[in-house]
């Protein structure tokens, strides 16, 4: 089984995130090579939502682990941050109406919108089915490959976005509603075609009915182990959700995972409740699939 850390953050100072960060991966016994040149970091900006409304991840948590990662590796280590435009989001804007260009300038790190990025074709397959993805070189050339998802309720069809769904922003491809007729078999395969080495979960502030401060901080180096645990935090059993089981059939990860650090209980108790905007969300979204509509609206 793959150990998965729960760490609580009482407060939200540069120094004690960074030292959260620091336990969680001390907790799965992570250790940063000091060979390391090149790292990725995907965040999640899915949309233009401020960190605040728990949507997205909080730059000043990157900044907390970019300041780690220099410590512990090398102050020279060359460091991306990564995003991919989407059907409704533009990384040109999402970088700077979410402070990502200013952290870049403050922390001396590139920024990479992949979908301007050279890439390569390559084949992955996920539940019988063959899917051919643009793999960016700057995810390929990375030597580390760091993940920071958000915990968060999504299309009534997966139920929830962690770490393997924050992989799948990476597909450099924008007009991702093509996938959604499939999505658990491509958040997979995508997965299988660009793995990462480390996932780091943002929950410092959790979305829900009202964005709650969940004061989280979770790593693992399995991403099916990490979504399943971050399943259960927000509610749902992980058996229900098919990409995660089909993501362990195709030897990503374990749904059995070894907890370690603060008890996941705690969180679970804390977690807020799926919003109305969430519901009404799932709601358009299904009946957008089921009429039509997305090629209409030429979303795909």
């Amino acid at each position: 089984m793959s150990s998965v850390s729960f760490v609580k953050v009482t407060h939200k100072h540069h120094d004690q995130l960074k030292q959260a960060i620091a336990e969680s991966l001390n907790l799965i016994h992570y250790r940063l090579s000091s060979k390391l040149e090149n790292i990725v970091i995907k965040p999640n900006m899915c949309y233009y939502w401020d960190y605040s409304t728990g949507q997205t991840t909080d730059p000043k948590f990157v900044a907390a682990l970019i300041d780690l990662l220099r410590e512990q590796i090398s102050p020279d280590i060359n460091i991306s941050i990564v995003e991919s435009d989407a059907s409704a989001m533009k990384c040109k804007y999402a970088f700077k109406m979410l402070s990502y260009e200013e952290l870049a300038q403050h922390c001396d790190v590139k920024l990479i919108n992949l979908s301007e990025d050279k890439s390569n074709i390559v084949e992955a397959t996920a539940g019988g089915q063959s899917f051919h993805f643009m793999i960016p070189q700057t995810i390929k050339n990375a030597d580390l490959k760091i993940n920071i998802p958000k915990i968060k309720y999504t299309m009534e069809k997966i139920k929830i976005t962690c770490a393997l769904k924050n992989v799948f922003g990476c597909n450099p491809y924008p007009k991702k509603f093509k996938y959604h007729s499939r999505l658990k078999e491509t958040i997979v395969a995508i997965n299988k075609a660009m793995k990462f080495n480390l996932h780091i979960i943002d929950g410092i502030i959790a979305s829900g009915i009202q964005p709650r401060r969940l004061g989280l901080v979770m790593a693992s180096s399995d991403p099916v182990a990490i979504d399943t645990a971050a399943a259960k935090i927000a509610g749902l059993n992980p058996k229900i959700i098919k990409y995660l089981q089909l993501a362990k059939k195709e030897g990503l990860g374990n749904t059995a995972f070894i907890p370690k650090g603060e008890p996941l209980e705690h969180f679970k108790s804390q977690y807020p409740k799926k919003s109305l905007q969430t519901k009404l969300m799932s709601k358009a979204y299904s009946i957008v699939v089921q009429t039509g509509l997305s090629k209409k609206l030429g979303l795909e």
